[in-house]
This record gives structure tokens, C-alpha cells and sequence, in this order.
């Protein structure tokens, strides 16, 4: 059974994700119109609401090993928003102050995940000493 600290935990990260991926909604549509940008919007809106997404799926992993392998994806999808963001950022096609805190919070939502896939790590009974046979 886990525990209600962890269930915590999950509520709040599933609702900070679910607004990560309103903020990206919004900030794709404020974007200038152009064949630049457009195609980086997709991608960054494909990604930025595939975080939350992949996060509900890692609450409902069916083990330690599938949870570990869900927050992978979550990690993988929340950089690749920072890489899509850096880019409009860094061709000038956005000015830096409009995606600073978007930037923040994806830098912190990969944090989080990065230190729940270690506490996963470590906490992961190897396979061999599930089976051992106490001497």
C-alpha cells in the first residue's frame, strides 16, 4: 500500500503537469505565425502535454521497473519542451521574458522526475534477492 505522503506527492505533481502542459496551450498560441514557428510549435505542444500525460501513466505503473521506465519518458519529454523553448528562444523568434517562467517550471518538473527515477533506483529489490533463500 502506498503511502499517503506519496499519494500527495502524486496529486500534486499530476496537477502541476496537467498546468504545465495549459501554460505550453497558451504559449504556442501566442506565438508569432510563420513557417518557423510553426513547425516548433508542434513539436513543443506535441511534448509539453505529453509531460502530464506520461506522468498519470507512471502513477498507474504496474511495477517498480515500469514506473522507472514511465518517468523516462516524462524526463525525456519535459527536456525536449526546454530544447523547443531554447530554440524559439535563441533564434529570436520569441524574446526570452515571454517563456522565463515556462523554462523555470519545465527545468523543475525534470528535476523532480530525475530524483524520482533515483529514489526508484535505489529503493529497487534486485531481482536475484526477491528469490534468494535466507541461509
Amino acid at each position: 500500500m502506498r503511502s499517503e505522503k506519496v499519494q500527495m506527492q502524486d496529486a500534486g505533481l499530476k496537477k502541476r503537469t496537467k498546468l504545465f502542459a495549459l501554460q505550453v496551450i497558451r504559449a504556442v498560441a501566442r506565438l508569432p505565425r510563420n513557417r518557423t514557428t510553426d513547425v516548433i510549435a508542434r513539436q513543443l505542444l506535441r511534448c509539453g502535454v505529453s509531460v502530464g500525460a506520461n506522468y498519470r501513466a507512471s502513477c498507474r505503473a504496474k511495477s517498480q521497473a515500469d514506473f522507472i521506465a514511465k518517468m523516462g519518458i516524462v524526463e525525456e519529454e519535459a527536456d525536449e519542451s526546454i530544447y523547443w523553448m531554447e530554440l524559439l528562444i535563441e533564434s529570436g523568434e520569441v524574446p526570452p521574458k515571454e517563456m522565463t517562467d515556462l523554462l523555470d517550471e519545465a527545468n523543475q518538473i525534470v528535476a523532480m522526475t530525475v530524483a524520482s527515477i533515483k529514489t526508484a533506483r535505489r529503493s529497487r529489490v534486485p531481482r536475484n534477492a526477491a528469490m534468494a533463500v535466507p541461509r
